[in-house]
């Protein structure tokens, strides 16, 4: 099921998508499928699940001490199919955030196919362009795979009209220049952004910017199509290290707090 679905539905209701990350195998395999099916059941639209990677580059601390607890557990690249596949069985869309090198190792062909068996929507690729992405692209669009490519306050207009028309399910606009992380503040640079990209698409826009409670996704959901959250889900899971009871909580009562912010926006 493409993202596109969850967006529209969203707009049928009068309000933004929540999308919900986490990466894989985190805390665990096991745990990191009940805590993304907690935060389905509480509000989340779209799925977005991170495959975990030794160098991280794009991530704040966050989501690299998770990623990295994730690794040091054995995490393998087919844990993340497993976790698609078990998250998607919910019926919200399900999405793979992942740097570019576990694709290629694995192989393009070989990881779309699997994907689109375990029941995921498609790709986030944070690290690769269009005009560098021939062999995803054509991978995407032979199982007819989202390719949710990102555009940033630094982009031309050109480049976010070449990136938009690549792109399938939604574009995804990273509002905030340097690694992820949950902000006090929300930046200026968003809307800005997402008018700029709405001018070359129809496509819905989200919008990641370190959202970390309701009143945030509120402000966001009042000119993007969905508000993407990632830092803030991981750290209530990090906040209750070892209490699986105490993190599903946690997930749970963010997940409430945000779903009401995107309604009331």
């Amino acid at each position: 099921m493409s993202t596109t679905t969850a967006f529209e539905k969203a707009k049928a209701d009068g309000r933004a998508a929540l999308v919900g990350y986490l990466p894989a195998g985190f805390p665990d395999v096991d745990g990191g499928i009940e805590a993304l099916r907690a935060m389905v059941a509480a509000g989340c639209d779209i799925i977005e699940i991170g495959l975990p990677y030794s160098d991280p580059v794009m991530d704040g601390p966050t989501v690299q001490a998770a990623a990295q607890q994730a690794l040091d557990n054995g995490f393998r690249t087919t844990d993340v199919l497993r976790t698609v596949e078990a998250v998607a069985e919910t019926g919200v869309p399900t999405v793979v955030m992942t740097y570019w090198n576990p694709v290629a190792r694995y192989g393009v062909e070989r990881f779309a196919t699997d994907l689109a068996n375990a029941g995921g929507a498609g790709l986030i690729t944070p690290d690769i362009t269009p005009d560098y992405a021939d062999a995803w692209v054509a991978a995407a669009d032979a199982h007819t795979l989202d390719k949710i490519f990102l555009v940033s306050p630094s982009s031309t207009d050109d480049r976010i009209a070449m990136t938009t028309a690549a792109s399938r399910g939604f574009v995804y606009a990273t509002a905030v220049m340097g690694v992820t992380g949950t902000r006090t503040t929300t930046s200026d640079l968003a809307a800005p952004l997402v008018a700029r990209t709405k001018a070359t698409t129809d496509l819905p826009v989200g919008v990641g910017l370190g959202v970390s409670n309701g009143d945030q996704a509120a402000e966001i959901a009042a000119y993007a199509d969905g508000v993407i959250v990632g830092s803030a889900f991981v750290r209530a899971v990090l906040d209750n290290a070892g209490d699986r009871k105490a993190a599903l909580r946690a997930l749970t009562v963010l997940t409430e707090d945000l779903a009401a912010g995107v309604r009331r926006a």
